[in-house]
């Protein structure tokens, strides 16, 4: 693969930039910057400029609303997005029910739907995980009865992540009982106000209400709601995994943060001098650069392959693997370098950007404790990394 940039990518790389910093609130870029909780009306105005520009959904067909950019426009992009600490496009729609529509989707479920998704008028969120599945999620219980021109559906989600703010799910449920457990399952979306549904919240070590358990209980759903086949739900399901573990990747965002970490390790001390000089730091710092870059390479090669017309297959729990590893411990570095000044922390100072009292050290250090723990979820959300290595021994190495 020639990595080279020509002189029309480099000029590519400008226009991002300048969008970037004419475009992005400083507000909203310091929220990103300091790990501050972004509202979903930041996400929403965001997401809409993106839109405006054409620039929402890279990955999709351009007769669908997609850029038609290149592999290495879209590594450009994805590169100037995680440095501009912009506020991340919520990957519900745009990177996982949307892909869904087009390879699935009927004319009338992508008219009703993908426009909608490209706007950020609706909001979804994802129906997968129970109490009683979460890595093994072919054994999920929620049930979808036939009765006349809908299904009849009970059951119980968990783990729904910004269920609270969203307009529609898309969701797994078992229509049949015969046969593999994964032969059983269908692909259905409704809208969150529909009758029946409760959604309850669950608030995380951070004090932060991400994510939601959502209780359904004899909610209708027309048939005609229905993706795909009845019973062609987990072929669905791991298609759009190997969207969602790809770019849970997040290996923009992950070279921002190396960044961050460089510049705050240049203003802390360590007996006296920048803590970047300090050879036992440097080499931490350096060891993550390294893998991240390999990481990098490997997700050109799988987006040359998507330009190609492949769908993610299982090099996408490759990206998802190392991709949360070197996540977490850019959080372990980024709070390593601050040291005692990272333990003062409040969950309002989290959602707001600040608090009645006045910070203890730098304003960035309050919130890379918070930021640490809530990284430890990376590894285990998308599909746990343990099951990623099953699937890699298995598919990838014929193990």
């Amino acid at each position: 693969m020639d990595l080279t940039f020509s002189d029309a990518d480099t000029a590519f790389r400008e226009e991002v930039r300048a969008f970037f910093r004419d475009q992005l609130p400083e507000e909203l870029r310091r929220k990103g910057e300091l790990g501050v909780a972004f509202t979903k009306d930041d996400h929403v105005s965001w997401q809409k400029k993106l839109y405006e520009k054409g620039w929402i959904a890279p990955n999709w067909p351009k007769e669908h609303g997609g850029t038609g950019w290149t592999p290495v426009q879209k590594y450009i992009f994805d590169e100037e997005y995680g440095a501009s600490f912009a506020p991340r496009i919520i990957p519900f729609g745009i990177s996982m029910i949307g892909p869904v529509l087009i390879a699935f989707g009927n004319d009338a479920q992508k008219q009703a739907y993908l426009p909608r998704i490209l706007s950020s008028d609706d909001w979804w969120c994802q129906g997968y995980s129970e109490p009683g599945a979460g890595s093994d999620l072919a054994s999920l219980q929620t049930r979808a009865v036939p009765d006349g021109d809908a299904y009849v559906v009970n059951g119980q989600k968990i783990w729904t992540t910004l269920a609270q703010h969203a307009d529609m799910m898309f969701c797994l449920v078992r229509t049949g009982t015969d046969g593999k457990k994964q032969e059983g399952i269908s692909f259905l979306v409704f809208p969150m106000t529909t009758p029946g549904i409760t959604v309850d919240p669950i608030v995380t070590m951070d004090g932060l209400h991400h994510v939601n358990q959502v209780f359904l209980e004899d909610v209708r759903v027309p048939k005609e709601n229905l993706i795909g086949e009845e019973g062609q739900g987990w072929t669905i399901a791991k298609f759009l995994l190997g969207h969602e573990r790809t770019g849970i990747a997040g290996i923009g965002a992950s070279k921002g943060q190396l960044g961050r970490l460089k510049r705050i390790a240049a203003a802390q001390k360590c007996n006296g001098r920048p803590l970047i000089e300090d050879p036992d730091f440097r080499r931490k710092a350096a060891e993550v650069e390294i893998d991240l870059l390999a990481l990098e390479y490997t997700n050109l090669q799988i987006l040359a392959a998507e330009s190609a017309g492949h769908a993610p297959g299982p090099e996408s729990s490759l990206l998802k693997v190392k991709g949360t590893l070197i996540q977490q411990r850019l959080a372990e570095l980024l709070r390593e370098a601050v040291g005692n000044r990272a333990h003062p922390y409040s969950a309002e100072a989290m959602k707001a950007g600040w608090g009645n009292d006045a910070p203890l050290g730098p304003d960035y250090a309050a919130f890379l404790a918070p930021h640490y723990f809530g990284w430890r979820k990376s590894s285990i959300y998308g599909g746990s990394n343990e099951i990623q290595r099953g699937i890699i021994a298995k598919q990838v190495l014929g193990l």
